[in-house]
């Protein structure tokens, strides 16, 4: 068979109802996103990268494969083919300068713990890690770190990297862009690394919200923003509630600007918009 017929021939791979929906309540189980209607057409062209990379020539063979012994291993691709990866260096800026403003300076102890959930391909801790080196001046001589989890092992591995494009560091003050990252390619298109001296503050592991966390806490802030928009009420419930246990008296929570906690019953006390207190 040519390839002209080869991806004919894929092109025609149906996603029925009845197969979105199983692969809907699959995705819900294991990681708690919420495929609504209307999402159709995107969860079958982001699973037709897997039936191309498995060479098979229906969803009903995808399914039986990921529901056996053998596709075990399979699950972890299709979660990461299926979830959003967007972020970018100090998303949100306000709440870094809200950050950097009102919360850095009034924390004393020695002792300072950060987590990052959902951290994608690493922009987020690694934007924190830099806004602590620049006012926590004794950061060295002080336990300060950054816990970043993630589903996706994908993510993770561009994260051990950090290394990025110059268009993804373009919103970085020459300033800090000189300062903590490193120049590894010259020619077009450009790529820096983050600094050691960065990365060295980040601990990255992989997550799922959706099970148990193996980390003890508590946390005196942690960033989970952008995320629970793909969950549902009753999740996002579970979740918040999840997040107060594991914060410090006093400590932050971070969420998405289109996240708000309105529609959610909680003990947080709202700060400023997408961000609560303990």
């Amino acid at each position: 068979m040519n390839k002209n017929n080869v991806i004919k021939n894929m092109m025609s791979i149906e996603l029925t109802e009845k197969q979105f929906t199983k692969i809907s309540q699959i995705i819900y189980q294991l990681c708690g996103i919420n495929l609504k209607e209307g999402k159709q057409a995107l969860v079958r062209s982001r699973l037709m990268k897997r039936l191309r990379a498995l060479k098979m020539g229906s969803f009903n063979e995808y399914i039986k494969f990921i529901e056996s012994e053998q596709g075990s291993q399979e699950i972890g691709f299709m979660v990461d083919v299926m979830t959003t990866n967007k972020t970018s260096f100090f998303r949100e800026p306000a709440h870094f300068r809200y950050l950097e403003d009102s919360i850095l300076p009034n924390l004393k102890e020695k002792r300072i713990r950060f987590w990052t959930a959902a951290c994608s391909s690493g922009e987020e801790p690694f934007s924190l890690a830099i806004v602590l080196r620049e006012i926590i001046k004794d950061i060295d001589y002080r336990d300060v770190r950054i816990l970043a989890t993630d589903i996706s092992k994908r993510m993770l591995e561009k994260a051990r990297d950090a290394i990025y494009e110059e268009e993804k560091v373009s919103s970085i003050s020459p300033l800090l862009l000189k300062k903590y990252f490193i120049k590894v390619k010259k020619e077009s298109p450009k790529a820096y690394q983050v600094t050691d001296s960065v990365r060295s503050l980040v601990h990255l592991a992989w997550l799922n919200l959706m099970e148990k966390w193996p980390m003890k806490g508590p946390f005196d802030l942690i960033f989970c923003r952008n995320v629970m928009i793909y969950f549902d009420r009753k999740t996002q419930q579970n979740l918040i509630n999840r997040f107060w246990d594991y914060l410090e008296p006093g400590g932050y929570l971070f969420v998405g600007h289109s996240e708000g906690l309105s529609s959610i019953s909680h003990k947080f006390e709202y700060v400023k918009p997408a961000i609560y207190r303990k």
